[in-house]
C-alpha cells in the first residue's frame, strides 16, 4: 500500500505539471469531438484542502480503494477485451504470447488501447493479476499501451495464464479519485484528533453509527466487588493503529466493537483480566492474563487509542454454571500464545459472495472466484510475504487438507499454488474461504484465537455451551456474534449501583468508559445452537442475516 501510495502521490504531481503548464498550449483539431478541458472531479484534490475537502468526501469514500474487475486478458481465439474505464469509455485489451528473452517458459505483451476520454485531465490506473504477481500501470493519452510480461515464472503460471488470462482491474474512481479514498482511508491510522473523527465519520458513513456523546465524567468509579468472573468485556478503539484497524473491522462484519477480553477472579478472590491481543515488551501481541489494577490503569492514562469500554455482566444463571478451574486452566494454557492472527479473516468470511461490502464483491469469476479478495491477497503476499503467510496461507492450507506434515508434506502450498490447486478440483476460491474454521486446529505457532475467540473458547470450557460445546466453534464468532449471544444480564435492576449512574440514558450493559456511548445492536439475543455463525452474510449497512446460519 505504501508503495501504491507513494506512485499515486508521484503520477498526481505529474497531472498538476501537465494541468497548469502543457494543456493550455494545446490546440483543439477543428473535426475534433468536443471534450471538456477538465472535471471538477479531476482536480478537486488538487485544491486547498478547506475547499476540496467538503466536497470530495461526498463524491468518493475509502470503499474506491477497491479495484474492480473488468475481465481477464487472453489470447485464445484471438479474443478481444471490451469495457467502459473511469476516464477512457472506450477500451480494449488484448494478449500476445512471445518468447523474446529464449527463455524456458516465454512470456507475453498485453495490448492496452484507450480512448474516448471524458476530459484532458483525467486517468485511469489499473492492477493486473496472476496468481503469481501483481503489478499496475496508469494512461493518459488515448493511443495504445502494451505492458510486457517478460517471463512466466514456472510452467504453473503459463498454463494458468494460457487457460484464464491476466486479470486486469480498474481502479474506478480514477487516479485522483483513488488519492482521495486514500485521503479517507490513511487518517484512521493517526494518534490524533483528526485520526479519531476520521474514524468517527466513517462509521456513521458506512454503517449509520451514531457516537452520541455522554455526560461527563466518562470515566465511571467501579466497585470491583461487583465484577466477577466470566464478565465480558467490549472496546471500541477509536484513533491510531489499533483505532483504524478496528474501524475497518467493525465495518466489514457489523460489529459496534473491536476488542474484547474476559474478567477472571483467582481462588484469593483477585480481579484479573484475560485477552487475546496485548502488547508484550517485546512489540508482540500475544494473550496475556493481567492483573485488573493493572489493566485499568493502562486503559485509564496509556491507551492511546482513546478507548469507549463496557462492561457486560453475566446472567446470574450462567455465573452459577461457570466453572471458574476450568477457565483458569484454558486462560494458563493460552497464556503468551500469539494472537489469533491465523483465522482472524475467517471468523468474518462465511459465505462466497455474502460477506464482501460492495464493491469488493462486484464479480465472480465462471468458477465463482471473488477476484478482488485473491487480488488483495496476491499484492500483500508479494509486499509482506511473511505477514500475509501468517494471515492466511496455512488456514488455506488447512482447508484443502495439504497443510505442512514433515512426514506427508516438505512444506505448504503458496497464495498462487492454492489458486492453482483450487481449479484443478473445480472448485473457487470463493468456497475455499468460506469453510468454517475448526476449533481444534492447531497452527505452527500452536491453537489460534482472536480476542473473541479466546473469551469464548473460554466461556467453553468453563460449561457456558454444554452440551452444545462440541458442535460450536467459536473461532468463527464475529464480535458481533459474541454480544449479541444471549448469556448477559437481562435484568436492569440487577446491574450494579455504579453502573451507567451518570448518565441520562440506560444501556442495558454498563459502559465504564468513553466519551461517546456504545451502540451494541442485537445485544444479548440469540441463543446457541449448533454450528451457528459458520454460513452467515455480513453486508453493510443493515448486516441481516438469515435465522440459523
Amino acid at each position: 500500500m505504501t508503495l501504491l501510495f507513494d506512485t499515486i502521490k508521484t503520477h498526481s504531481m505529474l497531472l498538476l505539471l501537465l494541468t497548469v503548464f502543457i494543456i493550455p498550449g494545446l490546440h483543439i483539431h477543428k473535426v475534433e469531438a468536443f471534450k471538456a478541458p477538465f472535471r471538477p472531479g479531476d482536480i478537486l484534490p488538487l485544491l486547498p484542502r478547506q475547499v476540496s475537502w467538503p466536497i470530495l468526501i461526498k463524491l468518493n469514500n475509502a470503499v474506491d480503494l477497491l479495484p474492480s474487475f473488468v475481465g481477464a486478458a487472453s489470447a485464445t481465439n484471438n479474443s478481444i477485451l471490451h469495457w467502459k474505464g473511469a476516464c477512457f469509455y472506450n477500451n480494449t485489451a488484448w494478449l500476445e504470447f512471445h518468447n523474446n528473452t529464449g527463455t524456458q517458459f516465454g512470456g507475453a505483451t498485453l495490448h492496452i488501447k484507450v480512448s474516448n476520454a471524458h476530459s484532458w485531465t483525467c486517468m485511469d490506473l489499473y492492477v493486473f493479476a496472476t496468481p503469481y504477481r501483481v503489478t499496475w500501470d496508469y494512461y493518459f493519452l488515448s493511443r495504445e499501451h502494451t505492458l510486457d510480461f517478460k517471463e512466466w515464472e514456472s510452467e504453473a503460471e503459463l498454463e494458468y495464464v494460457k487457460n484464464r488470462g491476466v486479470s486486469i482491474f480498474l481502479m474506478q474512481a480514477g487516479m485522483l479519485g483513488t488519492l482521495q479514498a486514500l485521503w479517507e482511508v490513511l487518517p484512521l491510522f493517526t494518534n490524533t484528533g483528526w485520526g479519531e473523527n476520521a474514524n468517527l465519520a466513517f462509521l456513521k458513513k458506512h454503517m449509520g453509527a451514531n457516537f452520541e456523546e455522554r455526560p461527563q465524567p466518562w470515566v465511571t468509579n467501579i466497585t470491583v466487588d461487583d465484577v466477577h468472573s466470566g464478565d465480558f468485556l467490549a472496546l471500541s478503539k477509536i484513533r491510531g493503529r489499533w483505532g483504524g484497524f478496528e474501524t475497518l473491522e467493525k465495518w466489514v462484519t457489523g460489529a459496534y466493537a473491536g476488542h474484547t477480553a474476559v474478567c477472571l477472579r483467582d481462588s484469593e478472590g483477585k480481579l484479573w483480566v484475560a485477552e487475546s491481543g496485548h502488547e508484550n515488551e517485546e512489540g508482540e501481541d500475544v494473550i496475556a492474563i493481567l492483573p485488573w489494577d493493572e489493566w485499568w490503569e493502562f486503559e485509564l492514562t496509556k491507551d492511546d487509542a482513546n478507548p469507549q469500554i463496557a462492561l457486560l455482566p453475566l446472567h446470574p444463571d450462567h455465573r452459577a454454571k461457570f466453572n471458574e478451574t476450568a477457565a483458569w486452566e484454558y486462560a494458563k494454557s493460552m497464556s503468551g500464545m500469539p494472537y489469533g492472527y491465523h483465522n482472524l479473516i475467517f471468523s468474518w468470511i462465511d459465505t462466497i459472495n455474502g460477506n464482501y461490502p460492495a464493491p469488493l464483491d462486484a464479480h465472480l469469476d465462471s468458477i465463482g472466484m471473488p477476484n478482488k479478495v485473491a487480488s488483495v491477497m496476491t499484492v500483500w503476499t508479494q509486499m509482506e510475504p511473511a505477514y500475509a503467510g501468517n494471515l492466511w496461507n496455512e488456514a488455506l492450507n488447512k482447508r484443502l487438507g495439504t497443510q505442512h506434515d514433515i512426514l506427508l508434506s516438505p512444506q505448504n502450498l503458496s497464495l498462487s499454488e492454492i489458486l492453482v490447486e483450487v481449479e484443478k478440483r473445480g472448485s473457487s476460491f470463493g468456497e475455499l474461504l468460506a469453510i468454517p474454521e475448526q476449533d481444534d486446529w492447531v497452527y505452527a505457532d500452536g491453537k489460534s484465537t482472536s480476542c473473541v475467540a479466546f473469551v469464548y473458547e473460554l466461556y467453553k470450557e468453563a460449561g457456558l455451551f454444554g452440551q452444545l460445546a462440541s458442535s460450536i466453534h467459536v473461532t468463527e464468532f464475529t464480535i458481533k456474534d459474541a454480544y449479541s449471544l444471549k448469556l448477559f444480564e437481562t435484568n436492569s435492576s440487577r446491574l450494579p449501583k455504579w453502573c451507567n449512574d451518570a448518565d441520562t440514558v440506560k444501556l442495558p450493559f454498563c459502559q465504564i468508559r468513553g466519551k461517546y456511548r456504545m451502540e451494541l445492536p442485537g445485544y444479548n439475543t440469540m441463543d446457541p445452537y449448533p454450528h451457528m455463525n459458520e454460513r452467515c452474510p455480513s453486508l453493510p449497512p443493515k448486516y441481516l442475516r438469515p435465522v440459523g446460519c
